[in-house]
């Protein structure tokens, strides 16, 4: 709003500072104004308006000056507004997207402790088995550890 004021108080102090003289020429029954002097024909000095006396459109640019800045203010600020959505959009999409993937290294970790678990069952197992069985016990506990090796790498 002070911008608004400044602006327009500007304006006016410029326009005002601004005049200077004005010629009138009539030649050939034409009229037309200049900033110098009629090379053809006659000129007449036209005096600068009296200080503080503004023309009367002045006030109508000054108001549509104003209610284009006004207008400007507010596309801005719904310009800012969707920046502001947009930013708070792709933050929720990255909390989304984080928490995701926590639930999926969990889920991870989880299939790795369990395979872990199973393994060491089968080895127990083997370890107790004798004769035939412990062939085949030793046989799950291999293929056992191939699966944690091929699912839990590290």
């Amino acid at each position: 709003m002070i911008r608004l004021f400044l602006s327009v108080s500007l304006f006016l102090l410029w326009t005002g500072a601004s005049a200077q003289g004005v010629y009138k020429c009539s030649a050939g029954g034409k009229i037309s104004y200049a900033d110098r002097p009629c090379a053809e024909g006659q000129s007449t000095r036209l005096p600068p308006p009296a200080a503080g006396v503004t023309p009367p459109e002045a006030g109508a640019v000054a108001t549509r000056d104003a209610r284009t800045l006004v207008e400007f203010e507010k596309l801005r600020l719904a310009r800012e507004k969707e920046k502001a959505r947009e930013q708070n959009r792709e933050e929720a999409r990255a909390e989304h997207n984080r928490q995701q993937r926590a639930r999926a290294a969990l889920a991870h970790r989880k299939t790795c402790d369990k395979l872990r678990l199973r393994r060491k069952w089968a080895d127990e197992d083997a370890a107790r088995a004798g004769g035939k069985a412990h062939d085949a016990a030793r046989r799950k506990a291999r293929r056992q550890a191939e699966a944690l090796a091929v699912e839990c790498p590290a």
